[in-house]
């Protein structure tokens, strides 16, 4: 999780790479799991975390969080 550890995140949920110079809008709760991956968090604490913020099911969890670590695994960020 290297690249993702350099990626600047602004109040606009603007993430930045200045390596590749690519930047990504994000909403607040991809924010939120950028931020907790960038802390060198695992899977289930961010689930966790999750669930204690917006009391959704940890199954609904798992399939959005693996869903949206897939999605950053293709742009090359974990």
């Amino acid at each position: 999780m290297e690249i993702i550890s350099q990626l600047t995140l602004d109040e606009n949920n603007v993430a930045f790479h200045p390596m590749l110079g690519n930047s990504y809008q994000l909403n607040d709760t991809a924010s939120l799991v950028v931020n907790l991956l960038k802390q060198f968090k695992t899977t289930d604490e961010i689930i966790d975390e999750l669930n204690k913020t917006y009391k959704i099911n940890k199954e609904e969890l798992f399939i959005d969080i693996s869903d949206f670590i897939t999605k950053l695994k293709i742009y090359g960020l974990v």
